[in-house]
């Protein structure tokens, strides 16, 4: 079965604080709409304008909500979660440990923060087995291509290092890049590491090359269709066309608008308000443009949800 994650992003009040109130409401919007899991604590979330304090306990909220509708529903409801943000090891430690104890099926580490930009692969594997080494050793971990402050790709290298290990079983793959996804499949087959791709232009190209689903921003926009191409892609190859094509369509909506705050609009829309907020784009605004470019694109996904006769809440 293939996986469909969303980005968590982090609601606020008016007056700036996080609303975990509107953060739990997500994770039930994420949870009817069919999506298999979340990754919390990501860029997404602006991570590097959370404190530790802020990220531990959004990530409990979202960890905690997910187990609860997972048990209760008795569907599985993944989280992954990362919040690594510093430079100095000792304190990305401390992150991660701290992340951990709030609640998580993953441990996921920033590529980025594991060597400074230009170093060897040789070195991001060695601070990777330090960091590893302060960590849970029953903690499953994963790789995140973050591309803040830098993006850092991951080699082939690097990624049969992972696998040798056994202990990684997700990675966020950003590379925007079907056939680099095809090879990197090839060196995950047989493995329990799943690569989940964060671009939804090459998802189903990916899917079919071996990919394990997506994981990523539109997500927040319309998951029931990432849910529904995750299911069907191979039983209904015409319709899988359509919705790829649509998605990935609107996928460019990524770079072109302010996200997140395009996101939480889009969330607005759907019954679940929060302030127009985001610390990492200090004064950002959505004029009247962005706004109509998200409600025409909620009005067509909408419209093709019900065509493909997707059931919200099962």
């Amino acid at each position: 079965m293939k996986e469909s994650f969303t980005t968590m992003i982090t609601p606020y009040k008016e007056n700036g604080e996080i609303d975990f109130e509107a953060a739990e409401k997500y994770v039930d919007y994420y949870f009817s709409a069919g999506l298999t899991g979340i990754f919390a604590t990501c860029l997404s979330s602006e991570i590097f304008q959370l404190s530790l304090s802020e990220r531990t306990e959004l990530n409990r909220r979202v960890y905690a909500r997910a187990k609860y509708l997972e048990s209760k529903h008795g569907r599985p409801f993944t989280v992954v979660s990362s919040g690594h943000i510093s430079d100095d090891f000792e304190d990305q430690a401390r992150e991660l440990n701290a992340v951990y104890e709030s609640g998580t099926d993953a441990l996921i580490l920033i590529t980025n923060r594991l060597c400074k930009e230009g170093e060897s692969d040789e070195t991001l594997i060695r601070n990777a087995e330090k960091l590893i080494s302060r960590l849970p050793k029953d903690a499953k971990l994963g790789l995140y291509e973050c591309p803040v402050p830098y993006k850092r790709l991951v080699s082939k290298k690097v990624l049969e290092w992972a696998v040798s290990t056994g202990r990684f079983y997700y990675m966020k793959d950003t590379c925007c890049d079907g056939a680099e996804i095809a090879r990197r499949c090839e060196v995950l087959k047989g493995s329990h590491f799943k690569l989940l791709n964060a671009n939804c232009q090459t998802l189903l190209e990916s899917m079919r090359a071996g990919a394990d689903g997506y994981c990523g921003i539109m997500c927040n926009f319309h998951p029931a269709l990432y849910a529904y191409l995750t299911r069907n892609f191979e039983k209904e190859p015409e319709k899988a066309e359509i919705v790829q094509g649509v998605i990935g369509t609107f996928g460019f909506i990524e770079g072109g608008l302010t996200y997140p705050l395009t996101a939480k609009y889009s969330m607005g829309l759907c019954g679940m308000p929060s302030a127009l907020i985001a610390r990492n784009k200090p004064g950002a605004t959505l004029d009247d443009y962005a706004k109509s470019c998200v409600k025409q694109m909620k009005t067509a996904t909408d419209a093709l949800e019900k065509t493909l006769n997707i059931n919200k809440g099962e």
